[in-house]
């Protein structure tokens, strides 16, 4: 399949370095509002062409399925420009800025019957069938508690700390947490609090979320741009405890009993970068005449967005 890059910025870089060594796909395309930014970025990743304009790469009769790796701010208006060009899209998270939005999106992408997916890369991971697999093992027993972090020293980067780019700690990373949460305890919630600090500029620095379900479990998820966490998403059974090593891309899984020892270690199948995933099932559900995900409907994607709605309306109390 044949990838048009939309926005060639530094997750664009990162994404196109997996592309590269994927047998199955093929660097068709990378747009940008600035023509020498997009040739020097083709130049450098293998793409065949580069254009000034998005509309102009979207025109291309050869690009398959459009990567947006632009800012939170512009995926709404982007995605919208690819279903309107009919070309499938396979959008940067967080898929948009709020639920209103993410569900203009779902009903265009149906209405039109064009691809369109969230690309949150935990999801499409073996990882995450490895780690429900243990979970309805029993092997920590009935679980109470999720515990889950994610933070970065990302307070420089300008994207980040601009409202006007959709910036803060919730759309670039508390999504991880929040996803984390979903993918292995599911959507009953019966209610959510919040806390936060804001930076001067008026975007979200620091939270914490706790998420409490109606079968009595409870979720903690906590974010930063200012620190680096260990990143680990743990769960706490009566048994014993899991620890999920880096909740956005995981790299093994320890379980330990009630005395602390280690009863099993699972390492996760070996991987280019773990961003070939989203791609590989982008492109098999494209070439199946699917509209959506399987790993990650929109229906699911407008329900992150709906949790994040809620955490900032808890912001505003």
């Amino acid at each position: 399949m044949k990838i048009g890059i939309l926005g060639a910025g530094s997750i664009a870089g990162k994404v196109s370095r997996t592309l590269e060594q994927m047998e199955t796909i093929g660097c068709q395309a990378v747009a940008s509002r600035n023509k020498e930014k997009a040739e020097r970025f083709a130049a450098e990743h293998g793409y065949e062409k580069a254009y000034g304009s998005y509309e102009e790469m979207l025109c291309d009769k050869d690009v398959e399925l459009v990567y947006i790796a632009t800012p939170h701010s512009h995926h709404f208006e982007h995605m919208k420009l690819c279903i309107e060009h009919g070309k499938p899209a396979l959008c940067e998270k967080a898929f948009c800025e709020n639920a209103e939005q993410a569900r203009e999106i779902m009903e265009l992408s149906r209405e039109k019957k064009v691809y369109v997916s969230e690309a949150i890369w935990p999801r499409y991971m073996p990882s995450r069938q490895i780690i429900n697999d243990m979970l309805a093992s029993g092997i920590i027993g009935q679980v109470y508690t999720l515990t889950a972090n994610l933070s970065y020293p990302i307070s420089h980067v300008e994207r980040i700390i601009r409202p006007e780019l959709a910036g803060g700690a919730l759309l670039d990373i508390g999504v991880y947490g929040i996803n984390f949460m979903l993918m292995h305890f599911g959507h009953d919630i019966e209610r959510i609090e919040s806390s936060v600090r804001f930076l001067e500029t008026g975007v979200d620095a620091d939270e914490s979320i706790t998420v409490f379900y109606r079968d009595g479990r409870m979720a903690v998820l906590t974010h930063s741009i200012f620190p680096r966490s260990d990143r680990k998403g743990i769960f706490h059974g009566d048994k014993g405890y899991m620890v999920v090593e880096n909740i956005n891309n995981p790299s093994e899984i320890n379980v330990y009993d009630n005395g602390d020892r280690l009863v099993k270690h699972i390492d996760v199948p070996e991987q280019i970068s773990g961003y070939e995933y989203e791609f590989l099932e982008s492109a098999d559900c494209i070439e199946k005449g699917l509209t959506q995900s399987r790993s990650m409907p929109l229906e699911e994607s407008v329900r992150m967005l709906e949790i994040m709605d809620a955490v900032r309306k808890c912001w505003k109390k």
